[in-house]
């Protein structure tokens, strides 16, 4: 009898388990703080640069308003001086000086020394300039010639003289400003004796008068 041949057994295979990596999830309690510390270094920063521009703003204005009172204070004293020998109020002489220069911040007061914007003749003594006039209604641009000091003093001088003097043309021409029993009466004397165009000119003064105290120093 043939023998059957036995079939060889080999060890059954089995499929190996692949590794799978589960996705990374992070926790809701992780997720809410990680916007709670977006949000507060946010604010906290809008916080800060808040802070740093208020206090910017803040020393801005300390500084300008310093910068104001020193010119009230070195004009005022001596307008004082002035008034003795000419009679002009310090309260309109340090108003107009103000007004017209700009707190000495103007190019005219910068580099010719002249608070008042007083016109002049003499080549020699002037610098030409625009300016702005009120004529017939309505605002119009002209260049002009404008007096140019040594100094600021001289200026005031000048101002004070004018309206002791007049003009060459009238030597009463600024008597009601002189004449006048205060600030208020003085400055719409000015608009009335012919000194500036601007319509609005005796309003902005006694404003500026009342607004930093001027009247203190008459």
């Amino acid at each position: 009898m043939a023998s059957k041949k036995q079939k060889k057994q080999y060890p059954k295979k089995y499929p190996m388990k692949k590794n799978v990596k589960k996705p990374f999830q992070l926790s809701p309690s992780y997720i809410l703080f990680s916007l709670f510390l977006i949000v507060f270094i946010f604010f906290g920063t809008l916080v800060f640069l808040s802070a740093r521009n208020s206090s910017s703003s803040t020393n801005g204005s300390s500084d300008s308003g310093s910068e104001k009172q020193q010119f009230i204070v070195q004009t005022a004293e001596y307008a004082q001086t002035l008034k003795e020998e000419y009679g002009v109020l310090p309260s309109i002489s340090v108003a107009q000086a103000i007004l017209e220069s700009d707190w000495g911040r103007s190019e005219l007061s910068v580099k010719n020394n002249n608070f008042y914007g007083i016109k002049g003749s003499n080549p020699d003594q002037t610098v030409m300039m625009n300016t702005k006039e009120f004529v017939d209604g309505k605002w119009i641009e002209i260049e002009a010639p404008f007096r140019k000091y040594a100094s600021w003093q001289e200026s005031m001088d000048d101002h004070a003289k004018l309206f002791a003097n007049g003009t060459t043309w009238n030597p009463d021409q600024y008597a009601s400003v002189l004449a006048a029993a205060d600030y208020k009466e003085a400055a719409y004397a000015l608009e009335t004796s012919g000194y500036a165009t601007d319509p609005d000119y005796p309003v902005k003064l006694i404003r500026l008068i009342e607004e930093f105290d001027l009247h203190q120093y008459d």
